[in-house]
């Protein structure tokens, strides 16, 4: 235990720089008991009554046996006497300003910008010792080529709200690589109602690069991913809630993307909050194969003159 404390520590504290997934399906808290799942993510800000900054997410999501061969497997770190899983999941995130109706820069608010890529990633579980370990590396584009425009005025189109009109003053065209690892130990568990975990995140790479380090509780008839899969079945209905602490080293979506420097609006290094706080919660629904989870969190605002950002999110999955 003591060990496992200790990694977190050293996890959160090597790289002095937030997690590079928008959309969490990597937490404990989050698994769905199967070695064969699909499951569909989508973010949106107007489930908490907003309509800037990390305006929508979406990804899917696929974990089966034949991704074991999955070439990328072998950047992975893969302890012995864990049960590992491997899995692909292709991400859209999408960012505008508040006043994303206007065609004109927005000065000392944040650049429009999405991001389109493809992770492989990687569940190790330790069920006797409670923890586990998870990897990723996610390859993909920032700028024009995630098509955020297209994406945001469909959208809006549909429900009859303002057009987006700033989309030519982008974060252009870039690279994403980003390598990525997260750690988590059981706290405390009474039976199957209460657990508590601490977490930690690492990532680096040309969209994100950063680290965080918390905790979360699950509460409820718990799904615990830290026990055999066969103790999981039927119903499970229960909440969760974590708090996080990230430190900022980089922010393509806004500072730009690391190759490319001709952006027509970014926000200068100076003026990034190194330093932010994030709060998750939200409630989950397991019939047997079935996978419903409802999302909110908020976030403390990451650029100077900006301000705090919330949205919401659900997800659908089933295993097979």
């Amino acid at each position: 235990m003591i060990r496992s404390i200790l990694l977190i520590l050293l996890i959160a504290g090597f790289w002095k720089s937030s997690s590079a997934q928008k959309i969490d399906h990597l937490s404990s808290y989050s698994d769905i008991q199967s070695s064969n799942y699909f499951r569909f993510n989508y973010d949106n800000d107007l489930f908490a009554g907003t309509d800037q900054n990390y305006t929508q997410g979406f990804s899917f999501e696929l974990v089966a046996p034949f991704l074991d061969a999955n070439p990328v497997n072998h950047l992975f770190y893969r302890p012995n006497d864990f049960e590992i899983r491997y899995g692909i999941f292709v991400e859209h995130i999408a960012y505008t300003p508040a006043n994303f109706e206007l065609p004109e820069i927005q000065i000392g608010d944040r650049p429009f910008a999405a991001a389109i890529y493809l992770k492989s990633f990687m569940i190790a579980t330790d069920r006797e010792n409670a923890r586990r370990l998870t990897s990723s590396v996610s390859v993909g584009m920032i700028g024009p080529a995630a098509f955020g425009d297209a994406m945001q005025t469909t959208i809006h189109k549909i429900t009859g709200s303002k057009m987006p009109l700033g989309w030519r003053n982008q974060v252009k065209n870039d690279l994403v690589l980003t390598y990525e690892m997260g750690f988590e130990q059981q706290v405390i568990r009474l039976k199957d109602l209460f657990s508590l975990q601490a977490q930690a995140n690492v990532a680096i790479g040309t969209l994100f690069t950063g680290a965080a380090v918390g905790m979360n509780m699950t509460f409820g008839i718990l799904n615990s991913p830290f026990k055999p899969a066969t103790n999981n079945q039927g119903f499970k209905l229960y909440a969760y809630a974590a708090s996080i602490v990230n430190v900022i080293g980089y922010d393509a979506t806004l500072q730009g993307g690391l190759l490319n420097d001709n952006n027509p609006y970014t926000i200068a290094a100076k003026d990034v909050e190194r330093v932010t706080g994030q709060f998750n919660y939200g409630i989950v629904l397991q019939i047997k194969k079935v996978y419903l989870e409802y999302s909110r969190t908020a976030l403390t605002k990451e650029f100077a003159t900006g301000n705090s950002a919330k949205w919401g999110g659900i997800k659908l999955g089933f295993g097979f």
